[in-house]
């Protein structure tokens, strides 16, 4: 998946790529404007559908190192230790890179595995029973095996083969997964909960998680509980420390 495009001064492209420029000593630290870059990221979280969790941690890694990078940059330094230090930090935001690239390759490998899956094919597993070997009969020549057999005869062996072949197929060709894509949406699962508010209802939190059937309901119920929150539809409390966590619909003056 492609990381966020940013632009800047002097640079317009993937985010990681400015990293690596910088670390590189090909751009400056000093003409990135963290601020624009911030901006650029909240414009493309607003024009999103779904929230990608990938792009959105890859963000927060690299602006990170980014602020780091430019705060020990603007800081004063003593000068028997800056050498020393300058290569520490070098060093060690470095293996942050490759470190990241690992993670970023293993992503790609599970995914093309998670693809080649669709292609395999499974066989029901079979019975592979003793025959007696016949008596072998020496043939003379090609019209001998034929002799005696009928179009008729041909036919019903062909779909005796036909038949056999089927019972040992997988006709349902279906391979079973435990994960159901696009079958939980968060703005789903954030209309039902707003229903369970209507009557200014106090809701506990164990209770809702409990009606979930599968962990990926879980998580998708326990994301609309946070966005819910987060944009001040509901609000949520203890009574008393370590009880229940309980839910309730904001007021309008709340």
């Amino acid at each position: 998946m492609e990381l966020l495009k940013i632009k800047v001064a002097d640079f317009e492209g993937p985010f990681d790529l400015l990293l690596h420029l910088i670390k590189k000593n090909k751009m400056d630290i000093y003409n990135v404007e963290i601020y624009k870059i911030t901006n650029q990221y909240l414009e493309s979280l607003n024009e999103m559908k779904e929230m990608d969790l990938e792009i959105t941690s890859e963000f927060v890694v690299i602006a990170a190192t980014l602020i780091e990078i430019k705060s020990k940059k603007l800081l004063p330094k003593v000068k028997e230790e800056e050498e020393e230090n300058e290569e520490d930090i070098e060093k060690r935001l470095m293996e942050k890179l490759i470190e990241y690239k690992k993670f970023k390759g293993v992503s790609e490998f599970f995914k093309e595995r998670y693809t080649s899956a669709g292609e395999v094919y499974s066989k029901k597993p079979e019975v592979i029973e003793e025959v007696e070997k016949p008596e072998e009969k020496v043939v003379e020549s090609f019209e001998d095996i034929f002799k005696n057999i009928t179009l008729l005869d041909l036919y019903n062996i062909y779909n005796r083969i036909l038949e056999n072949y089927r019972e040992k197929q997988n006709v349902a060709n279906v391979v079973q997964k435990r994960i159901y894509v696009d079958k939980y949406k968060i703005e789903d699962k954030m209309n039902t909960l707003i229903k369970k508010f209507e009557n200014d209802e106090v809701v506990e939190f164990s209770s809702i998680m409990m009606e979930s059937e599968c962990k990926m309901e879980t998580v998708v119920t326990f994301l609309a509980v946070l966005e819910l929150i987060k944009i001040r539809v509901i609000k949520v409390y203890q009574e008393d420390n370590f009880g229940n966590i309980l839910m309730k619909r904001r007021r309008e003056n709340e």
